[in-house]
């Protein structure tokens, strides 16, 4: 059974011992040891269970790319499901269940489905489940739903809190090895500002394992003089803990630090999740070791071999008494040695080269360690741990030559280039035949805006498998990386190793082996799996992996795809760069939910937005709804009141008397700079270039398919300088929609925006004493000849400095009044004051929205869905015939959208008055292939009008401007139906004499 070595252990700390329970049973480790080594050291081989036959599974790798050892880790509030235990540190207390099993680790009866495992074979479900149907819904679908997944859900809220936070840097360096380290200093030597990440809690990578010297220089000394010169230099941060989890466009980085996963409730943000914006980034995130596909190498105690070297000299962990290491490169040879070195027994190597020669094999013999060229494993022996293997030639078909009793395997079938991070955004990859790898292409990076490259790779991540190839390939970040071609500037180093491809062990293994070999540890899929894809017709390795899951583990194929891929090309006659790989996608390791939330959850997951008139209106005793973020007042109820009644109030009194109404909600969005009229022109439909200063207009947005997005008043402040007015709710995703487009499609464009909203109170002064309001206030002349309707001015109301808006949305004389927000509550409590006289009353959003249904002005969100064009409201004098081009202009033109059978926005009364119900369907004849009565329009605003004393609404009807004065039928809740006359959207002065005066 695995152990702890009585000495050695680089990592721990023997003199801080620590308990921690797995399965409820107590066992002890020490401070340095990932849950993975206490595990191991306990003699824990068993951790798990695979998804689909439930083997029995053990831990395979040291690091991410471990597929089985994942575990339910906490309780209660700090319950997280599968974590690993390669990457999870252990501390005092760590309390860990094993997964995906019942009753007992030890003894599941879902193994039932291993016996059963020839009928489930890749995809037999797409096979299964189908027939007969009604069994899907009563049968088939309860068996999934219990089946699927991993862990335990967490029934509790998160006891832990995470943050954000935002880095910059001229050179961003993710992997802290040998080339990471020696492309951080050259970097921070040519006075880069430059961010070092690395994954574990030390620097070095894999160097302290496996080099005994770098650049002539004990490795230990060499890597404590190089961390001494980063951590003492100005212009180097040094994150440790921290994944890289996903690089994006322009230089933008994702990246997890693991504050205090390994100190739980001590205060800190357990996770910390950094946005880092890099001017260029060098990966240098090493290799992934590759298992070899023999039959039985997923029993507990087959391990990679660099995976033994690390538990070995890291933890001083054995992993057993007795290691068979099987390989077809010299890096096994490292681990080997290493466990002769701690007094453990090597049995033999097997090397499937025919021939071996070297200072590693050499080194082997000269230790007494017999090596067996040109052999492979033809069975693994055991259950729940290994007890043996059987050997057999590589060449052959699986004849047992010998059996040799052991208890771990050691296996390495070579190393893959992390090229995750580089394929991102586009890094494209080349087939090495030397190391039977894929590798980045350097002449097709990931390309930044203007065609240099975004990404370079160093070390192993590039394919340089030895020292030498690493310290020669070092990057200066001087390199012109724009439009580089292989035979240019950079000099490209090739490694030493080779790696020849050993994808079956052995190569002409029978179906009953190809049956126990394999691929994907975590999902049980096999190599015999991905070669009856193959005859089956899948041909494309994108549609393999979804047809076996091949890769689509927790891992997401970080041990089994290149292996995977292989066996497929060899399935279907090709050569492995023909049948490429699937696609990388972010995170490259998992980042729990918390940690992208941030602070983003209870009170503040969406942060209550308050005008600076809150409190104010809070004293008035306004009832608050929601707009967006926003709490807006929906209207001032009075004691004794109903919202309704405190509504019809406030609009007779606004219509008769003065409305004062808090407008800071309103998008504010300036739009400044040399293009500035050219962008706005292609954003909405009209001309906004040609507005002259001082002046408003009305505009609308559409979105790329021609579809409705948003409206409102623009004004030009000055020859470069306009300000949009969006809706409430809209103001930041019309602020993100213009960034959009100005960051991503016209780039070149001299464009400055900026979101003002919150900078601004507004207050519209609204009702025939409107303008009397203004002049009591004093400060500005704000008569009909000095300030026109849809124009603006600048100046002083009652000492406040104000930009007065002559614009109206209630068909009423108003004005809008623009004024700083710490200025707001003083203004507004000014208006009210002054107002008393003329019968001011503040009034809410639902007596704006009566007012404005009553003058036929559109609401978007009400009359739009986003399936509505502007046509079809009536809006087409806001589109211009003079100009070429606007965002939607020719989605507008598709067949489809210019039907004139479309539904389009016209005003309904009731016969009766009633108001019609929010909601309605206008019927029509007949019924629909489900049983439902056809419609042909529906409403969109519908309320009483206390102006005109009847119901009143607006809808989209089939063909609806041609139909005024015909009556049709909306459905109510009730199940009967509400007789209206067609008309005209505008139900009050309809000549806007009351706006004009």
């Amino acid at each position: 059974m695995s152990t702890r070595l009585a000495k050695g252990g680089r990592l721990i700390d023997r003199t801080a011992p620590v308990e921690f329970s797995f399965n409820g049973k107590r066992l002890r480790g020490y401070q340095g040891d990932t849950l993975a080594a206490g595990l191991l050291a306990n003699g824990q081989m068993l951790v798990g269970r695979s998804f689909k036959y439930h083997r029995p599974r053990g831990i395979v790798a040291s690091g991410p790319e471990e597929p089985n050892a994942l575990v339910n880790l906490g309780q209660g509030a700090r319950l997280e499901p599968n974590q690993r235990t390669t990457t999870t540190e252990l501390f005092d207390g760590l309390e860990a269940t094993s997964q995906n099993h019942w009753p007992s680790l030890e003894f599941d009866v879902g193994v039932l489905n291993n016996t059963a495992a020839r009928f489930l074979p890749a995809g037999f479900y797409y096979k299964t489940f189908i027939h007969p149907r009604p069994f899907w819904k009563h049968v088939f679908e309860p068996i999934i739903r219990r089946s699927a997944g991993l862990g335990k859900a967490p029934t509790q809220g998160d006891a832990d809190r995470y943050e954000q936070a935002y880095a910059f840097c001229d050179v961003l360096v993710v992997g802290a090895g040998v080339a990471g380290l020696l492309a951080a200093k050259t970097a921070a030597e040519e006075g880069a500002r430059v961010i070092l990440l690395e994954q574990t809690a030390q620097l070095g990578g894999r160097a302290p394992v496996d080099e005994t010297e770098v650049q002539g220089k004990p490795v230990d000394t060499w890597l404590d003089a190089m961390e001494s010169d980063l951590r003492a230099r100005d212009n180097v941060t040094i994150r440790t803990r921290t994944s890289a989890a996903g690089v994006y466009d322009h230089g933008y980085v994702l990246a997890d630090e693991r504050v205090a996963d390994h100190t739980p409730g001590d205060g800190r943000p357990k996770h910390r999740l950094w946005r880092i914006r890099a001017g260029r980034i060098i990966t240098a995130t090493g290799a992934i070791e590759r298992p070899l596909s023999f039959a039985g190498n997923d029993i507990p105690g087959v391990m990679l071999a660099g995976a033994i070297r690390d538990y070995v000299t890291n933890y001083a962990v054995s992993p057993g008494d007795r290691t068979v290491v099987v390989t077809n490169n010299d890096s096994a040879y490292l681990t080997a040695l290493a466990l002769k070195a701690a007094g453990l027994e090597v049995p033999a190597i097997l090397d499937a080269r025919e021939a071996v020669t070297g200072a590693l094999p050499e080194a082997a013999h000269a230790a007494g360690i017999r090596v067996l060229t040109g052999r492979g494993i033809a069975s693994v022996k055991g259950g729940k741990r290994v007890t043996g293997v059987a050997i057999c030639a590589q060449a052959g078909e699986g004849a047992v030559l010998q059996e040799i009793p052991c208890e771990a395997v050691a296996m390495s079938g070579g190393w893959s280039p992390v090229v995750h991070l580089w394929s991102h955004c586009g890094g494209k990859l080349l087939w090495d035949e030397a190391i039977s790898a894929f590798v980045p292409d350097p002449a097709r990076p990931p390309l930044n805006h203007d065609g240099s490259a975004m990404v370079e790779v160093v070390g192993a991540a590039a394919g340089h498998l030895d020292l030498r190839a690493i310290s020669e390939a070092a990057v200066s970040p001087r390199v012109e990386t724009k439009g580089r071609r292989k035979e240019d500037e950079k000099k490209i180093v090739k490694t030493s190793v080779t790696i020849p491809p050993v994808w079956v062990m052995p190569q002409g293994a029978p179906v009953a082996l190809r049956n126990k070999m394999w691929l994907d540890y975590q999902n049980d899929v096999k190599v015999s799996d991905v070669q009856l894809a193959a005859r089956e017709g899948y041909l494309s390795v994108e549609h393999t992996k979804r047809y076996t899951t091949l890769g689509m583990a927790t891992d997401q194929g970080k041990l089994s795809n290149i292996n995977g891929l292989a066996v497929l090309a060899d399935a279907l006659g090709q050569e492995i760069p023909q049948v490429g790989t699937t696609t990388f996608r972010p995170p490259y390791t998992p980042v729990t939910i918390g940690a992208l939330a941030g602070e983003s959850r209870g009170e503040i997951f969406q942060p209550l937005r308050r005008t600076p008139l809150h409190e104010a209106h809070e004293k008035s005793g306004a009832y608050f709804e929601p707009v967006g973020l926003w709490r807006r007042p929906y209207c001032f109820p009075r004691p004794g009141e109903t919202h309704e009644q405190a509504v019809h109030r406030e609009v007779l009194n606004t219509r008769q008397n003065l409305g004062l109404l808090d407008a800071s909600t309103l998008g504010k969005i300036i739009v400044k700079g040399p293009d500035a009229g050219r962008f706005l022109d292609m954003l909405y439909t009209g001309v906004m270039s040609t507005l002259p200063v001082g002046k408003c207009r009305y505009g609308l947005m559409c979105n790329e398919q021609g579809f409705l997005s948003d409206d409102g008043v623009v004004a030009r402040i000055d020859e470069d300088t306009w300000l949009c007015h969006t809706t409430s709710g809209g103001a930041d995703r019309i602020h993100a929609w213009m960034e959009d487009w100005l960051q991503c499609e016209w780039w070149d464009w001299q464009v400055y925006t900026a979101n003002v909203t919150e900078q601004y109170a507004q207050v519209a002064i609204v009702g025939p004493n409107a303008r009397k309001l203004l002049q009591v206030l004093g400060g500005m002349d704000v008569s009909k000849e000095a300030l026109p309707f849809m124009q603006w001015s600048d100046g002083t109301l009652a000492g406040f400095p104000a930009r007065v808006y002559r614009i109206s949305f209630s068909g009423e004389l108003s004005y809008e009044i623009a004024i700083p927000a710490s200025h707001g509550a003083a203004f507004w409590a000014a208006c009210n004051e002054a107002g008393k006289a003329l019968g001011a009353m503040p009034y809410g959003t639902e007596a704006l929205h009566v007012m404005r249904a009553e003058k036929g002005f559109i609401m978007i969100g009400d009359e739009t869905d986003g399936t509505v064009i502007p046509q079809d409201l009536g809006l087409d004098w806001a589109i211009s015939k003079k100009k070429t081009d606007y965002l939607g202009k020719r989605g507008q033109e598709r067949s489809y959208l210019a039907n004139p059978d479309r539904w389009k926005l016209v005003g309904f009364e009731t016969l009766d008055g009633s108001v019609i119900p929010d909601g309605a369907y206008i019927i029509a004849d007949g019924m629909n292939a489900n049983n439902q009565r056809n419609t042909q329009g529906r409403v969109t605003s519908t309320y009483y009008s206390p102006t005109l004393n009847r119901g009143i609404a607006m809808g989209l009807l089939k063909q609806g401007p041609s139909r005024m004065d015909e009556v049709v039928e909306f459905n109510t809740v009730a199940g009967g139906t509400v007789k209206a006359r067609v008309c005209d959207t505008v139900f009050y002065d309809k000549d806007g004499e009351k706006q004009n005066v």
